[in-house]
């Protein structure tokens, strides 16, 4: 623990403490200029000020409400500079500059994007690497409900023990979600030392799994569609065939256009 705790001092913190200090001088200097220049008392010259910086802030409130929320997030630090993150609806990658007005991310794919910290602040965010950079994802799948539960999970689990890329402790586990008619649906849950790793482990027990299934002849789900017909009234097979064309044929122009 202590040592996690001093990797992740070690990472260089935002500069947005330095600018704010510099320009809080700069703006006393200003001030205190203007005091002396125009030979007024120091109410004074706050007060002009004060309508001289309400003007610009109206003028230009999307860069103060970029720059407020940056303050924001420098004093409640909800990430760091090397921290992967993922941004609701926006982006996820590795944060490598921490501005004034903008946040800038290197993703997976090596994207640089910079994104307005406003719309970081309204987002909900997760952070993959605080506290620690170990966590579990979880990955969802669904087999047919012929298959015992039983015997699904020993299958998926021997499947995902010839893993090279996840972590071995805390040891990857299966748990039921779902029991349904076209198939049981299961989670297959394993931990991380990084998230760079993500998308490779995902892949690697995907694979596994897959080729588990294969080789156990394991059938596909399948969707199951109950025809019903007036009670105790028998189905012609003539009749059988024509409501089954009829659910699986495409819409007329007519459906389409009702719809």
């Amino acid at each position: 623990m202590f040592a996690d705790r001093r990797r992740r001092d070690k990472r260089p913190y935002p500069r947005l403490f330095r600018d704010l200090v510099a320009v809080l001088l700069f703006f006393a200097a200003i001030v205190a200029s203007a005091a002396l220049l125009l030979e007024q008392g120091l109410l004074g010259a706050l007060a002009g000020s004060s309508l001289i910086l309400a003007v610009l802030a109206f003028a230009i409130r999307n860069v103060v409400a970029d720059t407020l929320s940056g303050i924001a997030l420098g004093v409640e630090a909800p990430y760091r500079i090397g921290d992967w993150v993922d941004i609701e609806q926006v982006a996820r990658g590795k944060v490598i500059e921490i501005g004034w007005r903008t946040t800038r991310l290197l993703t997976l794919d090596s994207t640089y994007m910079i994104l307005p910290n406003s719309q970081i602040a309204r987002r909900r965010l997760i952070n993959y690497s605080a506290p620690k950079p170990q966590y579990r994802a979880q990955l969802s799948l669904k087999l047919a409900h012929e298959v015992p539960v039983d015997a699904a999970k020993e299958l998926i689990l021997k499947a995902v023990g010839e893993a090279c890329l996840i972590q071995t402790e805390p040891a990857p586990d299966v748990r039921v979600q779902e029991l349904g008619s076209d198939g049981n649906s299961y989670a297959v849950r394993f931990w991380l030392s990084r998230f760079e790793r993500d998308v490779d482990c995902r892949d690697e027990l995907l694979s596994l799994i897959d080729r588990a299934l294969r080789q156990a002849k394991v059938p596909t789900p399948r969707m199951q569609i109950e025809l019903n017909r007036p009670h105790g009234k028998a189905m012609l097979p003539v009749d059988h065939g024509t409501e089954v064309a009829r659910i699986f044929a495409a819409p007329s122009n007519t459906e389409r256009i009702e719809v």
